[in-house]
This record gives structure tokens, sequence and C-alpha cells, in this order.
């Protein structure tokens, strides 16, 4: 017999950080293990009392992936998916979430951090962060993903337009 998935109705409020560093070959993104199946995720988690969102974020990527630094208070972008909260039972049961995503530039990464058993990380070219993971929306963040450009800017937006021949 198949499993039931119930689904919440009205999605939750998620944060999220998308840690980053600059690399040899550019901007490098670090990609952390779900505990739950191992897929590849950024770190993310629920808003917190007190806390401002990209606080909340520098938080959950300290707790989940052992990163320390600069987050930015401007969000990235959004993805929606589904958390799945009931495992490994006849019915499960999923709350669609919609995550704000925000950068943060690693200064710091550490080997001891809350969730290392948990847990493994990765760095990945935004490109090929972007093939590792599931949700479409996070594939379109991380495969756009430049930290040179400025923020709510689409590479189209600031590349100069070329003029052609006989148009002014």
């Amino acid at each position: 017999m198949p499993k039931t998935i119930e689904s919440a109705a009205e999605p939750r409020a998620q944060i999220a950080a998308l840690c980053w560093r600059a690399g040899k070959s550019g901007a490098e993104v670090l990609l952390i293990s779900s505990r739950e199946t191992g897929r590849w995720v950024i770190p993310k988690g629920w808003p917190m009392d007190g806390r401002s969102a990209p606080e909340a974020a520098a938080i959950e990527a300290w707790e989940e992936a052992g990163v320390k630094g600069q987050i930015a208070t401007a969000k990235l972008g959004h993805f929606t998916y589904d958390k799945t909260l009931k495992r490994d039972t006849k019915n499960e049961c999923s709350q669609p979430c919609i995550v704000e995503v925000f950068p943060l530039q690693v200064e710091k990464l550490a080997t001891d951090f809350p969730e290392q058993r948990q847990r493994r990380r990765k760095w990945f070219a935004p490109d090929k962060a972007a093939r590792r993971v599931a949700e479409a929306e996070l594939k379109a963040l991380l495969a756009g993903f430049n930290p040179a450009l400025p923020a709510g800017a689409q590479p189209a937006e600031i590349r100069p337009q070329k003029r052609r021949k006989g148009k002014s």
C-alpha cells in the first residue's frame, strides 16, 4: 500500500545561509548533507525569537556547517520546498516552507561544531553546487551566484549593452 502524504496548507518561513569563499577559480559555495537523507543542502532552520533573519541564518551556518563569517543583511533570494515532518510511517506529513537565503562570506571553518558528527560538508563551484541540490529554485540561486555583483543585480543588468552599427 503506498504512503499517504499529508501537507499543511500555509507555508512556514525558514532562513538559510549560502556560505561562500573566494577560491582559486572564483567563488566556491559550501553544501552540507541533510541529517535524514544525506542529500546536499545549505544550512537552514526556523526563525529565532529576538534574532533578525540574517542573525538566525548565521547561527544555523555555525551549528550545521561550522562556519563563521560576514552575513549579508539583504537576502539573496528565496526557494520553496516541502519539509517532511514524519518519516517511516504509513502517513507521512510534510510542511511547505519558503526559505529566505542570505549570503555568508566564510572567514573561519571549524573542525569542532555542534552537528559535526551528523553532517558532511563540501565546497563546490556555484554551477556544480546547483547540480547537487534537489530544489529547482535553490538550483537557480546557486547557478547564478556571483558575490562580485551588486546586491539584487542580475548579470545581464550590469553588462554594457553593445551598440549596433547605424543605431544611436
